[in-house]
């Protein structure tokens, strides 16, 4: 036989399991504009819902008439809150323990809020009802400015919530208040802060941003009023969470709802939360009878869906002369809109904002967050981040560069005598995290090497004369990160969403000819799970990569999940896959020790099959194995070979990286230039190398979106100013700039495959290195704090005012 001569190389190789570049199986059908998603779905008899949306950002309303919409043709309903409210269903609770408005209950709070849903024969139909519905509005004060919101005389936005001085994560101290979360020793830190050589103090803003996945959100609810049953079709990043929401929103029995997640067009934490279309379409399809569609536009998505950030962090760091930090404080103003809707597991109102120590050995912290609510849209989802990872890395990247200002000294060295040390690894932060693993020194160094760093710096000097000389009009910034992040939520005994622990799954079926079905209770939405988590089986139990299929986004097939969000499919779920495939492994391993008639001590696993002790020429394959499992009876083993994982990690996962931006700035235009990105990452043991390399591609894409011009801006009235692609900057492939993508590997202690999770990585550390060049190119002018987006515009604006015009 062939299998026989091959060497273990050989057989490994044809494996395609971790490790391998293995080419992304999903592309075939998606370049071939074969993928089903969302408004691909057609049922008989289907109809289509819309909103009616609020023009503006705080009103009373007065009253709603539907008369001239109901007599548009093809219209069939229009829902309000009065026909919600006796269902129970014109309120519903959110994510972070509020309530949220399913549509508008006596006023609106934001512009583009939910006030009618119109529900018609087709979308054209549906158009005309909106624009027929009259509602009759009474404008009032509008704060859309968080400090402001704080004001003794500031207007009473959640009316719903007057007299209550208690919220879901403790005292309101303000009409507007929401909550204030504490993590660290305050006393200890001002006390430090108080005897320091040196305090450096920043405001750093991180705007507000959207995540803009290319499919908008929607949903497709069909009520089988003859089985009783609700199948539902949506954006869903957890299905079976909203399973259970639309449970216990609806009171129909959770085995008596079927949520299914088809291809996905990008999630980016966009599509984690539940959106009053969803709640709409079931209650149009209960009341109808039929199947409704909803999905929305990208002013919609852009306008009402969940945003991302709107964090201002009030910071104050601590050293020495020699540069030693010697403590943090931080106190964050974050701006939540009309309803604390954010997408953080119950304990975390501010998600792992506690990270903000970053990758730096701080003995004493303080972090204060305060919600507040505005009259803007909702959300606070973690936008390519896990639950605000990536302001705390913004944050603490800003604060190193400002500390390095105030001691005159380089920022790489600053970065370099405070890094935690590869012996001081499992750490334990003063905010409360246990860090698994790191090797901080080594990659900055290696990153350091890899751009001739000191030339740069060189370089840099020399153009900084040049300028002044009046021979050149543009200056050289050099952007320095070093992050951390936590990604993989995580551990039941301090995560959960609504109640439900955030674990995750795998179910493995062997089929008797050897090749396997996997089913997940993650779902992908680009991340490539098909090709990956093949990967990790192959590698696990020895069956190639392409004989194993995977499954997910089927609440009636795969086993119970928490979703793909926050970087947590490899962390946890592929964790779950590894524990399953050992499960049948083990079996595997008594199966082949009685066909093999030796004891199951005396065979050993060897890439694809199982081999007797010291004498490797007598063995038997998984295929042979998966064969005998369903055609043999072995005495005290079940037939058939599989197995389910429901896999509890004992602590999240902690990826980090060095980035190195150089940007070239025209002081006269404002325009820049990404000479050259540098990214080196360490996500632990690394599946697919040419996976990592597009999620970083990716990720840094998007960061330099943020850092750069996106951004959801608002005027104030509460007039939302960039709900269109005119205004809300994507990069196209002209301003992308190229990457140099490389790696460390420090694996996870605890992760049965040492994995940490990479998606969302290059996103944290990317924004506050694009930012971080600007910066550091008018920094020899005095520059200290500029906000982000640096746009043409704001550059310009720094310019000027720092007199270098002209």
């Amino acid at each position: 036989m062939k299998d026989e001569v091959q060497s273990p190389e050989e057989r490994s190789a044809g494996l395609k399991g971790m490790g391998c570049s293995r080419k992304r199986v999903e592309d075939v059908r998606f370049t071939q504009g074969k993928g089903n998603y969302v408004d691909d779905i057609k049922l008989d008899g289907m109809l289509t819902g819309d909103f009616v949306r609020s023009p503006y950002a705080h009103a009373r309303i007065k009253s709603i008439d539907t008369e001239a919409a109901l007599a548009v043709p093809g219209v069939l309903a229009v829902l309000t809150a009065k026909d919600l409210e006796p269902l129970g269903l014109h309120w519903m609770p959110t994510l972070a323990g509020d309530k949220q408005m399913v549509l508008a209950d006596g006023k609106v709070l934001f512009q583009g809020q939910e006030v009618a849903y119109v529900v018609a024969t087709d979308r054209y139909a549906a158009a005309d009802g909106v624009a027929a519905v009259e509602v009759d509005y009474e404008d009032l004060p509008v704060v859309t400015d968080p400090f402001k919101a704080m004001d003794p005389d500031a207007p009473v936005l959640r009316e719903d919530l007057a007299g209550q001085t208690e919220g879901a994560h403790g005292p309101r101290r303000h009409h507007n208040h929401i909550f204030t979360w504490e993590q660290g020793d305050r006393a200890a830190t001002e006390a430090v802060l108080a005897e320091a050589d040196v305090v450096a103090e920043e405001m750093v803003y991180y705007h507000r941003t959207h995540p803009m996945p290319l499919e908008t959100c929607g949903c497709v609810a069909s009520m089988d009023k003859v089985t009783g049953k609700l199948t539902l079709w949506g954006t869903f990043q957890a299905p079976h969470a909203v399973r259970t929401v639309a449970s216990l929103i609806s009171g129909i029995a959770e085995h008596n709802i079927r949520v299914i997640s088809p291809d996905i067009g990008g999630g980016f934490g966009n599509k984690v939360g539940v959106y009053p279309g969803y709640v709409c379409s079931i209650v149009a399809s209960i009341v109808t009878g039929k199947p409704v569609k909803w999905v929305e536009s990208r002013m919609d998505n852009l306008m009402s869906t969940a945003f991302a950030r709107d964090y201002w962090m009030q910071g104050k760091i601590a050293a020495t002369k020699e540069g030693k930090i010697t403590g943090l404080w931080c106190h964050t103003t974050a701006d939540h809109g009309g309803f604390d809707a954010c997408a953080d597991p119950t304990k975390f109102p501010a998600g792992f904002m506690n990270i903000c120590t970053g990758s730096y050995d701080i003995p004493v912290a303080y972090l204060a967050v305060d919600g507040v609510y505005t009259n803007k849209a909702p959300g606070g989802v973690a936008y390519r981040c896990s639950f605000r990872v990536t302001e705390a890395a913004y944050f603490i990247e800003r604060m190193i560069e400002v500390l390095a200002i105030k001691l005159n000294m380089d920022a790489a060295e600053l970065r370099r005598i405070n890094f935690i040390r590869k012996d001081q690894f499992p750490y334990q932060s003063a905010l409360g995290w246990e860090y698994d693993s790191g090797d901080y020194h080594t990659a900055w160094e290696k990153a350091l090497n890899a751009v001739g760093y000191d030339a740069l710096r060189r370089e840099q000097a020399a153009r900084l004369e040049a300028f002044k000389r009046g021979e050149t009009r543009k200056l050289i910034g050099i952007g320095l990160t070093h992050f951390t992040e936590i990604v993989g939520a995580g551990p039941v005994k301090n995560c959960d969403i609504l109640g439900l622990g955030m674990f995750d799954s795998c179910e493995i079926r062997i089929h008797p000819t050897g090749s396997a079905i996997a089913r997940l209770g993650t779902i992908s939405q680009g991340q490539g799970h098909a090709t990956t988590f093949a990967q990790i089986i192959a590698s696990e139990i020895g069956i190639p990569a392409d004989d194993i299929t995977l499954e997910e986004g089927d609440t009636d097939t795969a086993p119970y999940g928490l979703g793909t969000y926050g970087s947590r499919s490899t962390p946890v779920a592929g964790a779950a896959t590894a524990m399953a495939a050992r499960k049948i492994r083990a079996k595997a391993q008594m199966i082949a020790a009685y066909l093999l008639e030796v004891h199951d001590d005396d065979v050993e696993f060897d890439v694809d099959r199982f081999v007797v002790k010291g004498a490797p020429e007598r063995f038997k394959t998984m295929k042979e194995i998966a064969f005998a499992s369903y055609n043999q009876a072995i005495p005290g083993v079940e037939p058939g070979l599989e197995a389910v994982s429901y896999y509890d990690p004992p602590n999240m996962t902690y990826p980090f990286g060095a980035y190195i931006c150089v940007m070239e700035i025209d002081v006269d235009t404002g325009e820049h230039e990404v000479r050259s990105f540098y990214a080196l990452d360490d996500c632990g043991t690394r599946i697919n190398p040419m996976i990592i390399e597009g999620q970083v591609h990716g990720g840094a894409t998007e960061g330099y979106a943020i850092a750069m011009g996106q951004e959801i801006a608002y005027d104030d009235m509460g007039n939302h100013k960039t709900a269109t692609l005119m205004d809300f900057f994507v990069p196209t492939a002209w301003e992308t700039p190229h990457y140099t993508t490389d790696f460390t590997v420090t694996p996870s202690p605890h992760h049965p495959i040492g994995a940490k999770g990479v998606g969302e990585s290059p996103n944290v550390g990317s924004v506050p290195c694009f930012s971080n060049a600007v910066h550091d190119a008018f920094r020899p002018f005095g520059l200290v704090q500029s906000h982000m987006p640096h746009d043409h515009w704001r550059i310009w604006k720094i310019a000027e005012d720092l007199g270098l015009h002209g």
